[in-house]
């Protein structure tokens, strides 16, 4: 069950004893929704979705970091990965006067962190990429437009069963991409999307339809 559906019924203070009886309470109520449980192989591959997230942000700091430091120096490239190219062949050029020889010698711990992680970023996609074509339903979700290799894999391993599910918006509201409502006094007001749920799976979302409106 998720932990806040099961706040609503601790009575008072806050130990085991308290928090066991308001799961016990919280189960008997038909309304509190239980959430699904994953199989050993579902929470290995999503482990695998968080490993390569958590690269990917690793290897955006240090591109960062890289362009930072040398704007210190007045050298400055286009964005994307051809002004990287620039940047990572005036740290290899050793006669470039640019850039002083201590200078060189920190951003290559930065230039060897970035091929790292981009070195076992594409390890991880290569098993993302061999376990979706076994999974028949990770592949009928890559035929939605806006969804890869990436989104497929992750939705099929986020919901062990999609029949829990009577809409599309049901499945939309959970991962909290849905306006949040506050209504009072028969009067309609809707919000922003609500921001709840998976905040991995909803950037896969978000990401992909972005794509398709390009």
């Amino acid at each position: 069950m998720p932990a806040k559906d099961v706040k609503a019924f601790v009575k008072r203070n806050k130990n085991d004893a308290v928090d066991a009886a308001a799961c016990c309470e919280a189960v008997r109520r038909p309304t509190v929704r239980t959430v699904p449980v994953k199989t050993p192989e579902q929470q290995a591959q999503l482990m695998q979705h968080r490993v390569r997230d958590l690269l990917v942000r690793q290897r955006t700091q240090a591109i960062n970091a890289l362009r930072s430091h040398l704007a210190e120096l007045g050298i400055i490239a286009a964005q994307g990965y051809d002004g990287l190219k620039t940047l990572l062949s005036i740290i290899a050029d050793s006669s470039d006067s640019r850039v002083p020889e201590n200078a060189r010698f920190s951003l290559s711990a930065l230039v060897a962190q970035i091929a790292s992680c981009q070195s076992e970023l594409g390890a991880i996609e290569k098993g993302l990429l061999a376990q979706h074509r076994k999974n028949d339903d990770s592949k009928r979700l890559e035929t939605i437009p806006g969804i890869g290799v990436i989104g497929a894999s992750a939705i099929a391993a986020t919901v062990p069963d999609a029949s829990i599910f009577k809409t599309g918006r049901d499945f939309a509201a959970w991962i909290g991409i849905v306006a949040r409502e506050d209504s009072t006094g028969g009067k309609q007001r809707l919000c922003p999307i609500s921001k709840q749920g998976d905040r991995y799976l909803r950037r896969l979302f978000v990401v992909g339809a972005l794509s398709v409106i390009r």
